[in-house]
Order: structure tokens, then sequence, then C-alpha cells
């Protein structure tokens, strides 16, 4: 084979090897949303949004969460020792956005008469009680179920108020693809929020000043 010769081919394969990396990191992840889910309605009794009764106002704290499903790209399953990463799908925003995002939006849907927001979103309302969370399982287990496990603590403002606290334990089936997971997350969290407004509804008269 002549050098020109040789020299073309070599040319010609590093340009199809170039552009087939280019095509390669070109292509995007799949981006995956957590969505709000209705459930069964908590109205809160006429009269009772109030400094002694139950809070008006409540601020959703960003949650704490376990730091192997704290990534941008999605946790599949926690299962057997082995934790399973996408590597094509992630999420659209971090988790401790997302989740207290939605949660907040699910017991507004639940509590309605209630005003909730999310810690650090910008509004000049003083929160009268408090949701916390800490995120401790998110992801599918070895039998192929959304798995969502938390610790839940509701409390007034007051610092000295008791709190209720509770671990929520939740589980739904979710064969297929990524997005049928992501949408049993989501209703998940559905279901924590009924549990959540039940707690709201049970804190305690607030301390006479």
């Amino acid at each position: 084979m002549k050098t020109a010769t040789r020299v073309a081919l070599a040319a010609s394969l590093m340009t199809t090897l170039a552009v087939s990396l280019t095509a390669c990191s070109s292509s995007s992840p799949s981006l995956y949303t957590l969505a709000p889910v209705a459930g069964p309605l908590q109205p809160v009794p006429l009269g009772f949004t109030t400094p002694n009764l139950l809070p008006s106002v409540i601020e959703v704290r960003k949650p704490t969460i376990a730091g192997a499903l704290d990534r941008d790209r999605i946790v599949l399953s926690d299962s057997g020792y082995k934790l399973r990463v996408s590597a094509t799908d992630s999420w659209s925003g971090p988790l401790i956005d997302q989740i207290p995002h939605v949660l907040a939006q699910d017991l507004a849907q639940r509590l309605p008469g209630i005003s909730l927001f999310v810690q650090d979103d910008a509004t000049a309302t003083t929160p009268q009680a408090y949701v916390e969370l800490v995120i401790t399982r998110f992801a599918r287990d070895d039998a192929n179920n959304a798995v969502l496990e938390a610790q839940v603590a509701v409390h007034r403002e007051d610092s000295d108020a008791p709190k209720i606290s509770r671990t929520i334990l939740l589980k739904t089936p979710a064969p297929g693809d990524t997005g049928a997971m992501v949408s049993a997350l989501s209703t998940l969290l559905g279901q924590a929020s009924d549990q959540i407004a039940a707690q709201i509804r049970a804190l305690p008269p607030a301390q006479s000043q």
C-alpha cells in the first residue's frame, strides 16, 4: 500500500472515530421529575387555624437525604448490599429541592385552609409550625417495589414544643422502566403526605404566652 493511501485511510478512520465520540458525548441523559399526587382531603374545621389550635402557616423544611441517594443520576435499586445507579437517567433537579416542593403541594391539597411553603422560598410569612424529614430509602428493592423510608417530625414554631415524630415505610410495585419507578415514588410521597397531614392535625395546642 502506498504511503499516500495509508495516510488517507488513517485520516478517514480518525475522522470516523471523532464523529462517533462527539455523538456519544453530545447525547443527553433522560431527565425525570417527581410530581404531586392527589389524595383524600383532611379539611380543617372552621376556626381551628388559630394561634392556639392548628397552625395556619407551615414550613416544609428541606430534607436530610442519605448520601447514597443524594446524586444526579437516579438510584434504581438499593438492596442486597448493592446500589444500582442509572447510566442514562438523571433527576431534573436535586432531590433536596424536589421532595419538599412536591410534599408541600401534596399537603396543601389535603389540608385546605392551611398555607404551606418550602424552606428558603421567598416569603414574608412567619411559619407557625414545621415539617422535617430524613430520607433513608428512595429506590427499588429486590422485589421490584418502590420504597420510601423516612423519619418525619412535625412541631410548632416554639422550640420547646413537643415534636410528633414517626418512621414512615411505604412500598408499591414499580415494574418497568425508570419512568414507572419515578411515578411510583411520587405515589409514595403522596401516601406519606396523608400520614403527615394527620400528624399536623394532631399537633397539641400552642402553649399560652
